[in-house]
């Protein structure tokens, strides 16, 4: 380690945020540029260096964090890249995007404020492009072998690029007109910035892949003759299948998912649009569901400018400590997380109705109720217990211009015809089944990510993308030297 007392010594310091006033006014990300790099190398010092590093187990890519914790903290930049890339394809991607549960399975954090892994990450991945210590690495030779992968997300980016440099010639396939799936159009500006996802899909371009967007895989192209004409077709198609709320008064308009609401705002800002059609601006909007994407909704709705957001969460409002009984180190604790978007909405006031943010806990919508026009004007909801059951008495009305329902995702849409033309077999909760070695029921098919694994964090959907790739390289030539990180029934650490 840099310093052995450096746990002892330097308090944990997180990347500095710009002031609320003035990020709320445009869609850069929200962190203070260049405030990283003058921290992280004391931060990188706090690391212990454990015998046995919990924070490799906390994550699923099984990512080298102490070595790369002890260079940054000698300030080895070139060693620390190759250190972090030898497991992680995208560091810029999972250091703004994911929620970190290796620093909550961080030792240190069993008494202390955890070390700050998720900023190191992304201070060794921004130094890494800056110095050109991640260049493009086109294989050596070609095995004359072809895969097709369908998806652009980070699932099927990292399978297509750990394929391209095993020599195999790939070409992904999108649907949207751009790549990078949630990343693109899912993802707001705020939390990553699309240069991010531009360069890194320049670096895969230069090594060889190939991409071809605005083709529907099952529309545009059939399942059957893609099948067909490559030797392995892997599926990262992501879990878009949105979760419903058929509550009456849904038919409204003014009622929609969150994809389809924060689409068209990232289009706004790639410059397709002059103002979103679903824009908050002036409106009052009640967002349903206490997740990420809730938390997107929020931060891109006070930025359009809303009379007021309000985000409703079903479940009661956690404590700011660790649950010792329900949520023992090293799991994922359920904590009060105090995002940048409600930051926003808490210095703002842009909730005057909700809690100490934007949020309302233990909130249960009952019903919609709209204008002679048939546009939504209010929601009605209604305190819950811990099991769900409604409090008497506790009825509330909220004005509701704009209801964006952010419920999470069931499995791969089936909209295409993907799914149907191949006959693949489900699992009982609608994704796609696999054996394990990521095979489906269809050869030469294999499914890797959300499509397979259900909804699930960055940092998996990376892990599954390098795992399925060494698995269809191993059918393609007998073997391989691809790390496979996690199996397909792996899942995160739990009680």
């Amino acid at each position: 380690m840099g310093d052995p007392k450096g746990f002892l010594t330097t308090a944990r310091e997180s990347w500095p945020r710009r002031p609320v006033e003035e990020r709320v006014r445009d869609w850069d990300e929200v962190y203070v540029p260049g405030a990283l790099l003058p921290i992280v190398s004391k931060q990188a010092g706090r690391c212990m260096d454990c015998g046995v590093p919990f924070c490799h187990e906390a994550c699923p890519l099984g990512n080298l964090i102490p070595e790369w914790n002890d260079l940054v903290s000698r300030e080895d930049w070139r060693a620390a890249s190759d250190r972090l890339h030898a497991t992680n394809n995208f560091p810029e991607f999972t250091g703004r995007l994911c929620p970190a549960p290796c620093e909550a399975g961080c030792v240190l954090a069993i008494n202390q404020p955890a070390v700050t892994i998720k900023n190191v990450e992304v201070a060794i991945a921004d130094r890494a492009w800056s110095e050109g210590f991640a260049p493009p690495r086109p294989p050596d030779r070609l095995s004359g072998r072809t895969v097709a992968v369908i998806g652009s997300g980070p699932t099927g980016l990292a399978a297509a690029q750990q394929l391209t440099r095993a020599g195999h010639t790939v070409a992904v396939y999108e649907k949207d007109d751009r790549l990078g799936g949630l990343m693109r159009y899912g993802i707001p500006g705020f939390k990553m910035e699309k240069h991010h996802l531009e360069r890194r899909v320049e670096q895969m371009r230069a090594e060889g892949t190939k991409f071809r967007t605005s083709t529907a895989v099952g529309r545009d192209v059939g399942a059957a003759e893609l099948r067909a004409r490559y030797d392995a077709v892997v599926l990262a198609v992501g879990a878009t299948a949105w979760r419903e709320l058929p509550l009456p008064g849904r038919e409204l308009a003014g009622v929609h998912q969150a994809m389809e609401y924060l689409p068209l705002a990232n289009r706004v800002c790639q410059g397709d649009l002059a103002v979103s059609p679903m824009s908050a601006a002036g409106k009052h909007v009640v967002i349903v569901g206490g997740g990420d994407t809730g938390a997107d909704c929020l931060g891109t709705a006070v930025r359009e400018g809303a009379a007021s957001v309000t985000q409703l969460d079903i479940y009661a409002q956690p404590g700011a400590e660790r649950d010792e009984d329900s949520d023992p180190w090293p799991t994922y604790p359920k904590i009060y997380r105090l995002s940048a978007a409600h930051e926003e909405a808490r210095d703002l006031e842009s909730a005057p109705a909700a809690d100490a943010d934007a949020r309302l806990f233990a909130a249960s919508t009952l019903h919609f109720s709209g204008d002679a026009d048939g546009h939504v004007r209010a929601l009605h909801l209604v305190e819950v217990d811990a099991e769900r059951r409604p409090l008497p008495g506790s009825g509330r009305t909220l004005p509701a211009d704009l209801v964006l329902l952010a419920l999470g995702f069931s499995g791969p849409d089936r909209e295409d015809g993907l799914v149907d033309q191949l006959g693949l077999a489900l699992d009982p909760r609608g994704t796609i089944a696999r054996d394990a070695d990521f095979a489906t029921n269809v050869p030469g098919v294999y499914a890797a990510g959300d499509a397979a694994r259900g909804q699930s964090l960055i940092v998996w959907a990376i892990a599954e993308g390098r795992a399925v790739a060494a698995a269809v390289d191993r059918r393609l030539t007998g073997a391989t030297q691809l790390p496979a990180p996690i199996g397909p029934y792996d899942r995160p650490m739990t009680v």
